[in-house]
């Protein structure tokens, strides 16, 4: 019953995730920061700070790191943002003369797509989408940019609340509950805490392995800048299955490019592209976040599957961190509901208190 109220539970608050996504990502992103910072921040408070002062000056040195960093960078954008232009024309051409280099192949081997005149169909589909891209989809980019434009800069906000205001609310939560489940609310909350750091350790433990095998295949292939390849694709798979596909179009188009008369490259770089996501689908995650979260790695493909199909892309990407703070939060519960002394200690305090607030009644 503990499990089926998990299950239950996790694919619910999926469901309602979907809905406030403009909330949860900038809340994951907080998480992300805050994990990131708090180390330092125990330094000074070690060092003798107060933990105010010590979240107000991590947060400022990191955010003050971050945009020196943009202000240096934005003039090496600036002077290479026309050399990325031609770049990124150059491959997109590659990519579609190897598209349709395998569809002229197709319809010299199959008479019904040669009736069907499906390369030049493909040639025509393209030529007008390039045509009109940019009227089509501008005002929609600019607004979907300037709706999540606010919500994005919600989280350095957020990371610095928690570092500063972290053990204020955990204090609260503890003056709410009974002292008979005093030190399970202490555990859930120590849980929960290891459960979230454990699943972001368990992630950029899986991009090390994507990226160093991505890289490595790549690099037997012969195909150019094989470790940014494998790094940008590992990090794209941090969305399931839409940056999966983002990626091995990447790698297909490079490929393509850099080897224009052989075709069987990007055929190889597809076929490894394919064997790496089998790799981290059913091997990888598993080994790695379902193993940091304590999940079984049946559990842990089965849930991503459930994931996609309750929520979507934002299910896929939420469903393990969910999952694994839903299932320290219901089996603790599990254990108190089923644990009769715990429940008699409640009972009994509960009496003392009655006769406490009403022996002058007597």
């Amino acid at each position: 019953m503990v499990w089926s109220a998990i299950l239950g539970s996790t694919c619910l608050l999926l469901f309602l995730f979907q809905k406030i996504l403009w909330l949860v990502v900038p809340f994951i992103l907080a998480l992300i920061i805050y994990y990131a910072l708090l180390p330092a921040v125990q330094r000074l408070v070690l060092a003798g700070f107060s933990l105010s002062s010590g979240a107000t000056l991590v947060a400022l040195g990191g955010f003050a790191v971050l945009g020196g960093a943009m202000a240096l960078a934005a003039p090496w954008v600036a002077a290479h943002v026309v050399g990325w232009n031609e770049w990124g024309a150059r491959y997109l051409a590659g990519g579609l003369g190897f598209v349709l280099g395998t569809l002229e192949s197709m319809e010299h081997s199959f008479e019904f797509l040669a009736q069907a005149h499906l390369t030049e169909s493909v040639r025509q589909g393209v030529s007008d989408f390039s045509a009109n891209f940019v009227s089509r989809n501008l005002a929609g980019g600019v607004m979907l940019a300037a709706a999540w434009l606010p919500s994005l800069l919600l989280a350095p906000f957020l990371a610095f609340f928690f570092l500063r205001d972290g053990r204020r609310f955990k204090k609260f939560i503890i003056r709410a509950v009974p002292n008979a489940f005093l030190e399970r609310t202490l555990f859930v909350l120590d849980e929960v805490d290891r459960t979230a750091r454990l699943y972001f350790i368990g992630l950029l433990k899986l991009t090390f392995l994507d990226a160093f095998i991505l890289a490595a295949g790549l690099w037997g292939l012969g195909i150019s800048a094989p470790l940014l390849l494998g790094l940008v694709t590992a990090v794209l798979a941090w969305v399931p299955y839409v940056g999966s596909i983002l990626g091995c179009a990447l790698v297909v188009l490079v490929a393509a490019t850099d080897f224009p008369g052989n075709p069987g490259m990007a055929y190889g770089a597809i076929g490894l592209f394919i064997f790496v996501r089998l790799l981290d689908d059913f091997f990888f995650m598993p080994m790695t976040v379902g193993r940091s979260l304590h999940l079984h790695p049946l559990l842990t493909v089965i849930m991503i599957f459930v994931g996609g199909a309750v929520a979507g892309i934002s299910g896929l990407m939420l469903v393990l961190p969910l999952l694994g703070v839903v299932m320290v939060l219901g089996e603790t519960v599990g254990q108190v509901v089923t644990d009769p002394r715990l429940r008699a200690r409640h009972s009994h305090a509960r009496q003392l208190r009655q006769t406490a607030v009403t022996v002058d009644l007597h």
